[in-house]
């Protein structure tokens, strides 16, 4: 879970954003004492996902990012089985909450929202496989900054990363992107953990595909759903 000014992204974006803070709060904690009492979570989907993470697979439950599915996007993928796609219109977000009666709701919507050169479209919740944490999409306006460019960007905006490592890779169906693996030091948890990201350019701007997770361990449980989302990217 991560709860930090300028990048708050430990739950859904809720109707405000103060609820969304409340929200990322609750979500960590949420399902992290399950019967094994260290935060694991005894569902056959857990299992099932768990089993999928041995195996280094993940089983498709069908596509998001074309028009009329949960999330619309100028990218499509795979999500994996129980995996639950919420899309998210950040601009009517930030909208909203700039109108509250304080100014404090606008900068934490913009905390949620906004993240470097791109905003949030769509988070994809692992809980209902049995896992806590997001794979989330972001995106951006169309100009000329690269893939690479823009994933920098991004992990500026992200303060206490470390060991980043970038490399390039290409789709099967020929989408050329930059990835990233990266250490992220929660300061008000006295935490380190795993993340890691993609980024690829499209007509219609810049898309990052963004995986957190609770800690190292959730991580990794989530990481075939990740894989499968970057094998089978293609661009609309």
């Amino acid at each position: 879970m991560q709860v930090k000014v300028g990048n708050v992204r430990g739950g859904t974006v809720g109707l405000t954003a103060g609820t969304a803070l409340l929200a990322a709060v609750m979500s960590g904690c949420a399902g992290s004492s399950g019967a094994d009492g260290k935060g694991r979570s005894d569902s056959p989907a857990k299992a099932e996902a768990t089993t999928g993470a041995a195996a280094g697979t993940a089983a498709s439950a069908g596509t998001i990012g074309a028009a009329g599915s949960a999330c619309e996007l100028p990218v499509s993928f795979d999500i994996a089985k129980h995996w639950k796609a919420k899309g998210i219109d950040a601009g009517a977000e930030m909208s909203k909450a700039s109108k509250g009666s304080d100014s404090l709701s606008g900068d934490l919507a913009e905390a949620f929202l906004r993240q470097g050169p791109v905003t949030t479209a769509c988070e994809i919740d692992a809980k209902p496989a049995g896992n806590i944490g997001f794979l989330r999409v972001w995106t951006g306006k169309p100009g000329d900054a690269d893939a690479r460019t823009v994933l920098r960007e991004f992990l500026a905006a992200e303060d206490n990363v470390s060991e980043e490592k970038y490399h390039s890779f290409r789709t099967a169906a020929g989408v050329a992107g930059v990835e990233v693996e990266y250490l992220y030091t929660s300061k008000l948890l006295e935490e380190t953990k795993k993340e890691t990201a993609l980024a690829v350019g499209t007509p219609d701007g810049p898309v990052v595909l963004h995986l957190g997770g609770m800690d190292t361990a959730e991580h990794e449980e989530m990481r075939p759903a990740y894989e499968l989302a970057k094998r089978t990217l293609r661009v609309r």
